[in-house]
């Protein structure tokens, strides 16, 4: 590997930045293709659909012997709410391969007694993202009920680009929610991007059952994403 792509690939790394190595098996040359500007074509389609699934292999384009080799940040949800839904979720979304963490600032439920194992965060969003902040390989649920607790980082995820931004609440509450973001500076678009009621519809009605839809949204939002647009590092 050329020293310029080392050094731009742990700069994308570093950054949680999706990247992929093209390299030419005939004649050894290869790009670093990243996320940030445009590359057309039939390559240009096959780095989507490799963002999106994840996967690296071979591939034949305009008759030249490509290996992709895909480097993806690894997912994360950051749940907003140390409530019932998020014990169920947590468990199943490490085993589906994402990493966790719960940011509660009320301590009576962020214990760690009730998320064992898990990133477990005890004060306010807004405090905790400055430090940690939300990117595009990040999934923001928020289930707390409370829009002193959720309105920062749900506005936060939509500026940041997360691949998914949930809500939990009815209707009516999420019609409350959307004039509070709109008052805030959120525009129409960004606001059409939540998903609210949260999750996709099963008929849920147990936290545990609510979980399962939060997760299978969270996921098909994953693999369904559409890429930024590529930069070619050559």
């Amino acid at each position: 590997m050329e020293l310029q792509h080392l050094k731009a690939l742990n700069a994308a790394r570093r950054e949680r930045k999706a990247c992929v190595m093209v390299t030419d098996i005939a004649n050894g040359s290869s790009r670093l293709i990243l996320e940030g500007a445009d590359v057309g074509g039939a390559l240009g389609d096959e780095v989507a659909s490799r963002f999106r699934s994840a996967k690296s292999g071979m591939v034949e384009i305009d008759g030249s012997s490509l290996f992709l080799n895909v480097h993806l940040p690894s997912p994360r949800i950051v749940v907003i709410g140390a409530v019932h839904i998020s014990q169920a979720l947590c468990p199943m979304a490490q085993i589906a391969g994402f990493d966790v963490s719960v940011i509660d600032p009320r301590t009576a439920f962020a214990t760690a007694e009730r998320f064992v194992g898990v990133d477990l965060l005890a004060d306010w969003p807004e405090d905790i993202l400055k430090s940690r902040p939300l990117d595009a390989y990040t999934a923001l649920v928020a289930v707390t009920h409370d829009p002193k607790i959720d309105d920062f980082p749900l506005a936060s995820a939509l500026k940041a680009g997360c691949f998914y931004v949930g809500a939990l609440g009815s209707r009516k509450t999420h019609g409350k929610r959307v004039e509070r973001l709109l008052a805030e500076g959120v525009n129409d678009a960004d606001i059409a991007r939540i998903s609210a009621p949260i999750g996709i519809d099963i008929g849920a009605s147990s936290p545990a059952e609510i979980a399962v839809a939060v997760l299978a949204d969270i996921i098909q939002s994953l693999r369904r994403r559409e890429p930024s647009a590529l930069k070619v590092v050559a």
